[in-house]
């Protein structure tokens, strides 16, 4: 999925990373570089390329950054108490991650623009929900979830 740049910084070996919108970091430069792009050596090269987009694998992964934290979470919902605009496609706003968590039962969780299609179980792993993408659930019969809402903090 494509993340805008918002930060630069260098890792513990000194090689630089972007900080994506999504919370993820990206390494932009490698020593020896793995991609050329002699404009990260520079702050003003650096300051460029804020806001350009890159490809992030790990929103591709529907991986939780490690450095989100929850914020709040919903009430529980039930195959009868789930709010119908949970039913159809929806999103997070930008930099919202979430989870979502089977106490009991099983949910369809779907993400078309990707093409999963999973059962969630409270075996299971949750639901990554990643910022910005179209989701929906269905419940499988008796079901009892919550869904709980990450972020990560700038810095």
């Amino acid at each position: 999925m494509m993340r805008s740049i918002v930060a630069f910084a260098t890792d513990a070996d000194g090689d630089w990373t972007a900080r994506l919108d999504c919370g993820h970091n990206q390494h932009v430069r490698h020593n020896p570089p793995f991609t050329n792009r002699p404009w990260v050596t520079s702050e003003e090269g650096r300051a460029g390329k804020l806001g350009q987009r890159l490809d992030c694998a790990r929103c591709d992964a529907f991986e939780l950054p490690g450095a989100a934290s929850a914020y709040r979470r919903t009430d529980e919902f039930t195959a009868d108490s789930i709010p119908a605009a949970l039913r159809r496609d929806h999103t997070t706003k930008a930099g919202v991650w979430a989870k979502v968590v089977v106490l009991e039962g099983r949910l369809r969780y779907r993400v078309d623009a990707t093409g999963t299609d999973v059962v969630l179980t409270p075996d299971g792993d949750p639901g990554i929900v990643v910022p910005e993408l179209p989701h929906h659930v269905e419940p499988l019969g008796r079901v009892r979830f919550f869904v709980e809402f990450y972020r990560v903090d700038d810095g």
